[in-house]
């Protein structure tokens, strides 16, 4: 295709007071949109360049970055390991939780004496903590439901009913098994009116605190105090509720399965004060058992065994 190129000529008006001017040569293409019209080069190349001034100005008004802004800065931050660590401050000791006194009392309720009959209800801590009520219920059931305890019910039973105890439930099977209920129902209802009933009730606890130092007198004493003195949840002392009704209400429930000739209220009276002297003698023992046992049991070495190893001869 070839283009053919024209020299348009343009000359200033004529007039005696406009100087003329020199002829000026475009070059144009005559079939060409973009040079319709003869404009000159100039004013389309000014004109572009204050549009591009426009986008500029706009551009930096509104924000826009720049590339200089869009460029990843090289500086690198100071790692972990060079800045500079805090100084660690000494930690506080622990306060003992919940979980480690549960377990303190696991191992107290896991005690018996001559490693058969139960002393679950022995604590050598005099500031102790409380019970709670949930506590209180497994002290009651742990303490009732021993197989001792369901043991010792039985031999109750078979004794009495060798002596004829309780005419009324006759003898043979029957009267065994109804000997046995009793005696077992008596163990369940005072443990359940000294161990959890009166204690959540007044706010005491069924423990026997034990004193574990001091001379023979005073601590017999407070062994036999502890039936009717007891410690409470507030860490105070108090009227031991717990033991005493807690034996006269086992002593009046039992009127309900016991035999019409053996009820009535002194009979009542008569199996409460029983159990009050039971119970005092139990707190005499949970005192000094331990002081006996390390006594009996863990006797030191004679003098004419070998010394162990290690040891120099003397």
């Amino acid at each position: 295709m070839r283009l053919h190129l024209r020299v348009l000529t343009v000359e200033a008006p004529r007039g005696p007071t406009i100087p003329k001017r020199p002829k000026r040569a475009f070059l144009c293409y005559p079939n060409s949109n973009l040079f319709r019209g003869r404009q000159p080069l100039r004013r389309r190349i000014g004109l572009k360049t204050f549009c591009a001034l426009a986008i500029l100005v706009c551009a930096s008004r509104f924000g826009v970055p720049s590339a200089a802004q869009q460029l990843p800065t090289t500086t690198q931050e100071p790692t972990a390991g060079a800045q500079a660590q805090p100084e660690a401050k000494p930690e506080a000791p622990p306060a003992p939780s919940q979980t480690s006194e549960e377990e303190i009392q696991r191992r107290e309720q896991s005690q018996r004496v001559l490693g058969v009959l139960p002393d679950f209800s022995v604590t050598n801590r005099q500031n102790a903590p409380p019970l709670t009520r949930r506590g209180k219920f497994r002290l009651f059931g742990k303490i009732a439901f021993d197989p001792i305890t369901v043991g010792v019910a039985a031999i109750q039973a078979g004794a009495g009913q060798a002596r004829n105890n309780f005419p009324g439930y006759g003898q043979g099977a029957a009267g065994y098994g109804k000997r046995f209920g009793a005696a077992f129902g008596d163990e369940v209802s005072a443990g359940f009116f000294s161990n959890f009933f009166y204690p959540v009730l007044f706010k005491e606890d069924p423990r026997y605190f034990r004193l574990g130092e001091g001379g023979f007198k005073r601590r017999f004493v407070y062994a036999l105090r502890q039936e009717f003195i007891c410690h409470t949840d507030s860490g105070k002392r108090s009227f031991a509720w717990e033991n005493v009704l807690g034996a006269f209400s086992s002593g009046g429930l039992s009127n309900l399965y016991y035999p019409d000739s053996d009820r009535g209220a002194g009979l009542t009276m008569s199996r409460a004060g029983i159990a009050i002297v039971y119970n005092s003698i139990a707190g005499v023992v949970n005192e000094f058992y331990p002081d006996l046992h390390r006594k009996l049991i863990h006797r030191r070495p004679s003098s004419n065994q070998p010394p162990p190893e290690g040891d120099p001869a003397h």
